[in-house]
C-alpha cells in the first residue's frame, strides 16, 4: 500500500469544496474562508503543484442573491439559481486567486461530458490546456441545464471523474465532516473513526451515512462512491472537515482526515473511463465460470453470461453482474442487446448460425474491460464486493 505524503509531493491535486462551506444561508459568499483557501492553493501551486478546483455553491449562492426561501427548490428554480450564481462564485474565485497572480478559468461540465468518450477528451483537454499554462480550473456541474435524468447530482463523484480524467494522483473531498467513522457521529457517539483505508469493502460502503449538511446534496454515501472511482484508477484520496479557515494548512500540520490509498495497479486511461461511467447502459448477468475467466484475465463469453438486461448499442457501456447480484466489472459491450440475448448462454462456434454473420467470439473482449471488484476465490466472491464506480 503506498504511504500517505505530504501534500507538496503530489503531482497534480483535485480539490473538491462542498457548499456549506463557501455560502452561509443569511449572509451569502464566506469570503473570508475563501480567501484563506486560495492562499493555499497558491502555496502549494509555488511548490509546482497543479491544482484543480471543484466547486459546489453555485445554487446556494444564487439563491442567496435572489434571496430565494428556504426549503426545496423547483428544478427552474434551481436552474435560475445556478445561473445568477455561477457568474458570482466564478467571479469570487477569480478574484481571491488574483491576489496571488493566479489565473482562474471556468468549466462547466454536465453528466454527458464525461460519459460520452469524445466529450470526455474534448473536457480534457481543454483542462489540460488551462493547467499547462498555469491556471486554475474551477469546475462545477453546469446546473443551469443538467436535468435530473443527465446530471451527476453531486460534486463528489464529479471531483473524482475530473481526478481519473486528468491523471491526479490526489483527491481531496473538503466538507462538514472530517473523515469517515465506523457509524455516523452524529447519530452514534461509540463511532470510531478511521485514519487509513486501505481498501473500500462492503464493511466500508456499510459505514456511509446521509448528507449531514442542508446545504448539501452529497453525504459519505456519494464520497465512498467517489472513493472508488478515484482509487481504481491509482489516485490517492482524503476526506477532510473544511470547517477552519486553510483547510489544506491544516491537513498538512496533521489535522484529523481520512486517507485512501490508491489500486496498487491502476488502470490504464482508457479503462478509467469505462470503470468511472456513472450509467451503465445495461446489465450481462454472468455465472460463477465467467467470474472465474473474468479474474484469470480472460474475455466474456456468451457461455457464461445468463441474462440480458437493458437496451444498448455495440460499444456502449455494460456492468458486467456476478451470480449473486453484484457488480464485478465494467466493459464495452460486443453486440447489440437484442444480439446479445440471442447468443446468452451458446458457444462462440454458435454465433454466425445463430446471428447470421460471424460476430466476434466475446460478449466482451478483455481490452474493452476493467475489473471494478477484487475477487479471488468463489468464497469471496458470495461476500466481497470491492469497487465498482
Amino acid at each position: 500500500m503506498t504511504t500517505r505524503k505530504s501534500l507538496q509531493r503530489y503531482r497534480r491535486v483535485v480539490i473538491k469544496i462542498g457548499s456549506a462551506l463557501l455560502v452561509d444561508r443569511k449572509t451569502g459568499l464566506k469570503k473570508t474562508w475563501l480567501d484563506a483557501m486560495c492562499r493555499d492553493i497558491a502555496a502549494l501551486k509555488a511548490k509546482g503543484v497543479d491544482i484543480l478546483v471543484v466547486s459546489s455553491g453555485a445554487i446556494s449562492l444564487g439563491r442567496s442573491v435572489l434571496d430565494l426561501p428556504s426549503g426545496a427548490l423547483k428544478l427552474e428554480e434551481s436552474q435560475a439559481s445556478a445561473a445568477v450564481g455561477q457568474i458570482a462564485l466564478a467571479r469570487a474565485w477569480s478574484e481571491s486567486l488574483s491576489r496571488d497572480e493566479i489565473v482562474a478559468g471556468q468549466i462547466l461540465l454536465t453528466l454527458g461530458d464525461t460519459e460520452e468518450r469524445r466529450r470526455y477528451l474534448n473536457a480534457r483537454a481543454t483542462i489540460n490546456q488551462l493547467l499547462k499554462i498555469g491556471a486554475v480550473p474551477i469546475i462545477n456541474e453546469n446546473d443551469t441545464v443538467a436535468t435530473s435524468e443527465i446530471r451527476y447530482g453531486d460534486n463528489d463523484r464529479l471531483a473524482a471523474r475530473v481526478a481519473t480524467m486528468t491523471g491526479a494522483d490526489l483527491l481531496i473531498l473538503l466538507s462538514d465532516i472530517d473523515g469517515l467513522y465506523t457509524a455516523p457521529p452524529h447519530l452514534d457517539p461509540q463511532a470510531e473513526f478511521l485514519a487509513t483505508i486501505a481498501e473500500i469493502t462492503p464493511e466500508i460502503e456499510a459505514m456511509a451515512g446521509g448528507a449531514a449538511s442542508e446545504l448539501s446534496r452529497g453525504g459519505m454515501r456519494t464520497k465512498i462512491d467517489a472513493g472508488k472511482i478515484a482509487t481504481t484508477a491509482g489516485c490517492a484520496m482524503i476526506i477532510a472537515s473544511g470547517k477552519t479557515d486553510s483547510p489544506l494548512s491544516a491537513i498538512e500540520n496533521g489535522a484529523r482526515s481520512s486517507w485512501f490509498a490508491p489500486s496498487g495497479t491502476p488502470v490504464t486511461a482508457r479503462k478509467t473511463w469505462i470503470a468511472g461511467q456513472l450509467q451503465p447502459a445495461g446489465e450481462l448477468h454472468v455465472d460463477d465460470g465467467a467470474v472465474a475467466a473474468l479474474c484469470a484475465g480472460k474475455s466474456l463469453l456468451p457461455a457464461g453470461v445468463r441474462k440480458v438486461i437493458g437496451l444498448f448499442s455495440r460499444g456502449d457501456t455494460v456492468a458486467i453482474i456476478g451470480p449473486h447480484g453484484r457488480e464485478i466489472a465494467r466493459g464495452l459491450a460486443g453486440y447489440d442487446a437484442e444480439e446479445a440475448r440471442q447468443i446468452t448462454g451458446r458457444k462462440s462456434t454458435e454465433i454466425e448460425a445463430i446471428l447470421g454473420y460471424a460476430g466476434r467470439a466475446a460478449m466482451i473482449h478483455r481490452d474493452d474491460m476493467v475489473m471494478t471488484s477484487q475477487i479471488s476465490s468463489k468464497s469471496e466472491r458470495q461476500k466481497k464486493d470491492t469497487s465498482y464506480a
